[in-house]
């Protein structure tokens, strides 16, 4: 059972530049850029702050859910519990991250996110610097990308000792009546340096089973 006190899971772990309060004030001294009417279609102007997690969420999804690609959000915010949603850092062209909604807080300002430090470097922010604005892009527009989220998953567990910075859609073909193809090639950043890895994956799109799929460094 809840209490009636604020519920802020990411406190003890997360990095405010103001640690009195529970989320950064808008440094441009607006108090939201949400429109009245929430444009799932379009990006959606936010900020982010991270964290390292903590063992318990609203949601019951661990922050370990993919791979650490994972965020809380506002409780007045429209995503939900376990839905994906893309990030995207305006600054760096073509740095985004597909997260997973894990945990919910007690926030008034619903542009207010809150990623594992994980997703916050992989969308090549400095720790340091606490918030970063951002651009929020929610479904239907992931479902486009739901194969390059399949292989981000697949690439994330078989490097795990590097972080995901980026990825990109090389291709897609209709190979048969009953077989699709996609290629993305992901960008990542380990302690031994930078390299790509394209992945394939193969399924039918009728059913949207996978049929194969096969990982490459380049």
């Amino acid at each position: 059972m809840y209490s009636s006190y604020p519920y802020y899971p990411c406190v003890p772990y997360a990095y405010y530049p103001d640690y009195r309060v529970a989320y950064v004030p808008y440094p441009y001294g607006t108090t939201s850029m949400i429109p009245t009417t929430w444009t799932r279609q379009q990006p959606v102007s936010g900020r982010a702050t991270w964290t390292e997690g903590g063992p318990t969420t609203q949601c019951g999804i661990p922050w370990s859910t993919n791979e650490y690609m994972t965020v809380a959000v506002g409780q007045n915010s429209p995503y939900q519990c376990g839905q994906s949603i893309k990030v995207r850092n305006p600054a760096i062209p073509g740095r985004e991250v597909i997260v997973t909604v894990v945990d919910k807080v007690s926030s008034g300002d619903a542009s207010q996110i809150t990623l594992h430090r994980r997703a916050f470097e992989a969308l090549g922010a400095n720790p340091d610097i606490g918030v970063l604005n951002v651009e929020i892009i929610a479904d239907p527009e992931l479902e486009e990308e739901r194969w390059g989220k399949y292989l981000l998953e697949v690439v994330q567990t078989a490097y795990p000792n590097a972080n995901v910075t980026e990825y990109n859609t090389v291709e897609k073909s209709q190979v048969s009546a009953t077989e699709t193809k996609e290629t993305y090639d992901f960008i990542l950043q380990s302690p031994e340096g930078q390299m790509t890895v394209r992945g394939n994956v193969v399924y039918n799109p009728q059913t949207n089973r996978v049929i194969s799929f096969d990982l490459s460094e380049v």
